[in-house]
């Protein structure tokens, strides 16, 4: 059994700004860059929809120099994410399918190649970018796509044949993978229709469905990797600001700082600003696609977010902002003990100018 239509995807996502201003991505490419749109697999009217829609550029309309091989599209989204997808359509046997797969997941000049168009997109469209990063957090993913094989058959079938070649190439392994591997991969898979599938793993992902459902699957794989990239900077940013925080903290307060306790405000100040942008951002990632009734993709978005670990970088987020918190409500009565203190002496001060007036 051949694989006669489907195609492989490469993800190459940059965490390069703190946002993007997508009105001004499509006034500097103009009428080629257009808003992107998730679709639902159930019938009747669309339920889902992204609430601020990512922009998607032609690589030659941001100035990317073609890529032998592949087709690049461009995906630019409102919190500072850009992502490149590199495709390429794939039709023959499954053991070439898995070397492709393995090729692509060891290809180190292809990813040097990419990272430098990301440079170059960011280039292009400077102008829309606020909060430039000095140097890209990256994340990279695959997804394999099979469209049609050349006997027909459900899901159930495809994997009984070929679930060993299936988990080989989301493991990106050369050698064979144990059963107990095997079966820890297939295990986690989602299926809507009887010929279809999906089966998100941490690296890569296999959809088994019609080109539009395989480019609606894609298309979510795709926006929980770029939610993914968001958490791990602001878990990177802040185990470095709380570093700083407690250094500043701890040093041995000076006189001026124990009487109005300005190293406290200051970090008081700094601690709120950083804990408001960081809850907003992610309380935006959160709210970032809107999901109304369609059970099949919510539980997509679940399940791709579970295998990538999205929860748990979440919740170290989440974790981090409670100890912002805490510490800042800690630097709070600390500067309000240093000025209560600053007031005591002030009154002392006044009542001994008083006494020496009236004994003068």
């Amino acid at each position: 059994m051949a694989i006669t239509s489907g195609s492989i995807h490469a993800f190459y996502l940059f965490d390069v700004a703190s946002t993007v201003d997508l009105a001004i991505v499509r006034r500097l490419i103009g009428s080629e860059a257009t808003f992107a749109t998730l679709a639902d697999k159930a019938p009747g009217a669309p339920k889902v929809a992204y609430m601020q829609p990512p922009v998607v550029v032609p690589a030659d309309a941001a100035g990317i120099e073609p890529i032998p091989g592949f087709s690049t599209r461009i995906k630019l989204y409102d919190y500072g994410v850009i992502s490149l997808m590199l495709s390429q359509p794939f039709s023959g046997a499954w053991d070439d399918l898995v070397r492709l797969g393995q090729e692509l997941i060891e290809n180190e000049p292809l990813e040097d190649r990419v990272a430098l168009a990301c440079r170059v997109v960011v280039g292009r469209v400077r102008e829309a970018l606020a909060g430039v990063r000095a140097d890209f957090l990256r994340e990279d993913y695959l997804a394999f796509v099979v469209n049609e094989l050349d006997e027909p058959m459900d899901a159930d079938l495809v994997f009984e044949r070929h679930g060993t070649d299936i988990a080989q190439m989301l493991r990106g392994e050369r050698q064979a993978l144990s059963r107990q591997e095997r079966e820890e991969v297939l295990r986690h898979r989602l299926s809507y229709l009887a010929d279809d599938a999906v089966v998100p793993a941490y690296n890569a992902a296999f959809v088994l469905d019609t080109p539009a459902g395989a480019a609606a699957t894609v298309e979510a794989l795709e926006f929980v990797n770029s939610q993914l990239l968001e958490f791990r900077y602001h878990d990177e940013s802040l185990e470095s600001e709380l570093t700083q925080i407690y250094t500043t903290l701890q040093k041995p307060p000076r006189m001026m700082d124990r009487l109005v306790g300005r190293r406290s405000a200051r970090a008081a100040r700094r601690l709120h600003s950083l804990y408001v942008d960081v809850n907003e951002l992610t309380d935006r990632l959160e709210n970032s696609v809107k999901l109304v009734g369609d059970v099949y993709l919510a539980r997509l978005f679940s399940l791709a977010a579970a295998r990538l670990g999205l929860d748990a970088w979440k919740s170290n987020v989440e974790q981090k902002l409670r100890t912002l918190n805490d510490i800042y409500r800690f630097t709070i009565e600390r500067t309000g003990m240093a000025q209560g203190n600053l007031l005591e002496l002030v009154i002392v001060l006044i009542l001994v100018l008083e006494f020496a007036m009236l004994f003068r």
